[in-house]
């Protein structure tokens, strides 16, 4: 064979169709096989699999959490300014103790005279040691016991922020407005409930059973879906098991087989159950009625 011969016979000529056919057809088997190709697929996948019973709904709902929170900016969650509780850098020891016992936080942001200059984290924790230590070593300013603090944008990706956490093992970051004014702050523990709901601590107010069952106008109720079943049972005289779950939301949801929507409606027993608010992750509460009731 002449090099003029050889020119016509490119090495990869074969080669190319097989590659196109092969990838034709792996998307083709990939399409076929039922797989999920887009995160609404997958979302999908693990609703029929909670609807088959191979998940719980509170473990669906931690799913779907965990997948949204690549959609969350720090700006969607973040504590705003005016519910920030800081502490000024020139109060003394004994009234900034005051202010740490009664919000009942571990951590806080210390400004200067200006609450846009935020000079540190004070961790209660360092308080209380300094406080202790103080008759031995001497007064203590607030100044020797601050901790860097971690600033970050509000377009920061809740995803990104809570990879840094873990990496840097910090709990807060002070979130800074497009001016570098402070728009709020947003703790480890805010990120993480966005993905497996309200974390609740020794300082939180206990729940008020009564506050979670709100009596209606027209004779129904508005029941929180946090609300115990104990609770809903003594206070309708209900009998609902709740051996496999603690709370009416996650018994309504179960029963249902799938993450409702607002407006869908279920009946169990003597009781209606249609929610009322709900979101991509949770039930946040129901309208009850009761029937036989006039």
């Amino acid at each position: 064979m002449s090099e003029d011969d050889s020119s016509t016979y490119p090495s990869d000529a074969s080669d190319k169709p097989h590659e196109k056919r092969r990838s034709w057809l792996d998307r083709i088997s990939s399409a076929l096989s039922g797989e999920p190709t887009t995160r609404e697929d997958l979302v999908e996948l693990l609703r029929d699999a909670q609807a088959d019973g191979l998940i719980a709904a509170d473990t669906l709902a931690m799913m779907e959490g965990a997948i949204g929170v690549s959609d969350l900016s720090v700006g969607d969650v973040m504590i705003p300014r005016s519910q920030m509780v800081v502490l000024p850098a020139d109060e003394p020891l004994p009234g900034l103790m005051k202010q740490v016992v009664e919000s009942g936080h571990s951590r806080f942001p210390v400004h200067g005279e200006d609450k846009d200059e935020i000079l540190g984290i004070l961790l209660a924790k360092d308080m209380l040691r300094a406080v202790v230590a103080g008759d031995d070593e001497g007064p203590i300013g607030i100044h020797e016991l601050l901790r860097p603090a971690v600033l970050i944008p509000e377009s920061k990706r809740l995803d990104v922020l809570l990879r840094e956490f873990r990496l840097s093992r910090n709990h807060m970051a002070i979130v800074i407005d497009e001016y570098g004014g402070v728009a709020g702050l947003l703790t480890i523990e805010d990120v993480l409930e966005q993905i497996v709901g309200e974390i609740d601590d020794e300082h939180d107010d206990a729940e008020d059973p009564n506050a979670l069952i709100a009596a209606q106008a027209d004779g129904q109720y508005v029941v929180d879906a946090l609300t115990p079943i104990d609770d809903f049972n003594e206070r309708f005289g209900a009998d609902f098991d709740d051996d496999e779950y603690d709370t009416i939301g996650g018994l309504v949801i179960a029963a249902i087989g799938h993450l409702p929507e607002a407006g869908e409606e279920l009946t169990l027993g003597r009781f209606v159950f249609r929610v009322s608010s709900a979101d991509a992750r949770r039930v946040h509460a129901f309208h009850v009625g009761i029937l036989g009731d006039a």
